[in-house]
């Protein structure tokens, strides 16, 4: 698994730390994306849709999201 720690980051920097890390990303690797930041939740799940991967959400702690990204089975 792909790690990400995102805390105390804005956008568009958790984007950006995706960006560089995604082409690592092969079929049955996972990135987890972990952020505190609310307004990152919406640009992680939009940039996931563009590029057509699975993102799964969990939030283990009030405030502190982890974004569980693969590719989906197809790609």
């Amino acid at each position: 698994m792909i790690r990400i720690d995102c805390l105390g980051d804005m956008c568009p920097v958790p984007i950006i730390k995706l960006q560089k890390r995604e082409g690592e990303l092969s079929k049955g690797r996972q990135i987890v994306l972990i952020t505190d930041h609310s307004c990152v939740s919406e640009s992680v799940k939009n940039y996931c849709n563009v590029h057509r991967y699975k993102v799964k959400i969990l939030e283990p702690v009030n405030g502190v999201w982890e974004f569980y990204i693969s590719k989906k089975p197809n790609d």
